[in-house]
Order: structure tokens, then sequence, then C-alpha cells
């Protein structure tokens, strides 16, 4: 399993991809939109899981494409 990837605030208005652990973004983008879909296209690549972060830095929301250990039933 790869690096989760973070979607969070660059401090200029815009938003970046951080891969956990990462000090440098991957990828900056305007809107907050943009990250999201790249943040996802990478996690899904790397079988991980992509955090959305708000202004205020806490995670919104989370997507996982990794191997989840409680898949639901049905």
């Amino acid at each position: 399993m790869g690096k989760n990837q973070h979607v969070v605030p660059d401090g200029d208005g815009g938003w970046n991809v951080v891969g956990e652990g990462n000090s440098r973004a991957t990828a900056n983008f305007e809107n907050q939109s943009d990250a999201v879909k790249r943040a996802k296209e990478i996690a899904k690549n790397k079988k991980s899981e992509e955090l959305t972060h708000g202004r205020n830095g806490q995670i919104r929301d989370r997507s996982s494409y990794g191997n989840d250990p409680h898949p639901p039933k049905g």
C-alpha cells in the first residue's frame, strides 16, 4: 500500500496534493476540486487513501482505494 494523499490549503488561496510524510507538494491547484481529482488518481494508483482537508486543517472527507480490512456486506 502506498502513501496516503492529502489535499490541503497552500496558504495562498490554492490547494496542494501532498503524499503522507512528504514535506513538498506533489501538485498545486487553484481550486480544491481539481486537487481532489488528482489526489484520487494518485491514491487509486498507489492503492491508498485520499483525505480532503478544509481550510481549518480538519479532515472533511476521505476515500479509500486500498485493501479495506472491513469491506461492507451486501
